[in-house]
């Protein structure tokens, strides 16, 4: 009988979805210098970038394994369990959406970005990124809002949802804006095509950012 007892008061889960947290947020930096090179075309070689993602995904998978694994049958938690996996998913897609970023960019050696395109998608990058660094600061303050149930805290989570919707809010119009232009330069059908799977890509890392915020905001929800 011991062990079931003692199995519904294990460590929670939060510590590890901090951790999680971490590893979406290393990305950020990676992400934004794998950017830059590609925009400016001024950089060494860009598969490293790549690499160091991939590496960062891995650990993170690693890291979602032992958070689904280590929660047995019974186990007394804060939330809804099958909303702290829905929450985790999404967080998670936020890295895979970065790495498929960096392979479509991987696809196309020669400069991808018309010189026309390159502050957008800069401001772009900037905007999208904003809501990466936003969702580790959500996590931190809903770990510290779960464990003490402050009514300060809670408030702090849904200060920072909020951000996150305007962030997402303002990367989607920027998203818009260089569609608008792609689709209106002369070039060829190709590089139209593929300008526009990379800003959609890009976008979607801002989207399953908010979707995170959705899920921590159920979360949270009294």
């Amino acid at each position: 009988m011991r062990a079931p007892i003692l199995s519904m008061f294990m460590a929670s889960p939060f510590e590890g979805l901090q951790e999680h947290a971490e590893k979406v947020k290393d990305c950020v930096y990676i992400f934004q210098q794998a950017a830059e090179c590609y925009i400016s075309d001024k950089c060494g070689p860009f598969e490293r970038f790549r690499t160091k993602i991939i590496e960062l995904e891995r650990e993170a998978d690693a890291v979602k394994r032992r958070i689904r694994g280590h929660l047995p049958k019974g186990t007394l938690l804060p939330v809804d369990k099958f909303k702290l996996f829905r929450y985790l998913r999404e967080q998670d897609h936020v890295l895979d959406a970065v790495e498929d970023v960096l392979d479509w960019m991987s696809y196309r050696t020669e400069p991808g970005i018309p010189p026309e395109l390159k502050n957008d998608f800069r401001l772009f990058v900037d905007s999208v990124t904003g809501t990466i660094e936003e969702l580790t600061k959500m996590v931190s303050v809903a770990r510290s809002y779960f464990s003490s149930s402050s009514e300060e805290q809670r408030v702090l989570v849904k200060q920072i949802i909020h951000t996150i919707r305007a962030q997402e809010h303002e990367a989607d119009q920027l998203e818009d804006k260089v569609k608008r232009k792609i689709f209106n330069m002369k070039t060829d059908p190709v590089s139209v095509f593929y300008l526009i799977r990379l800003a959609e890509t890009i976008g979607s890392v801002a989207d399953y950012a908010e979707n995170s915020g959705d899920m921590m905001r159920a979360m949270v929800a009294k």
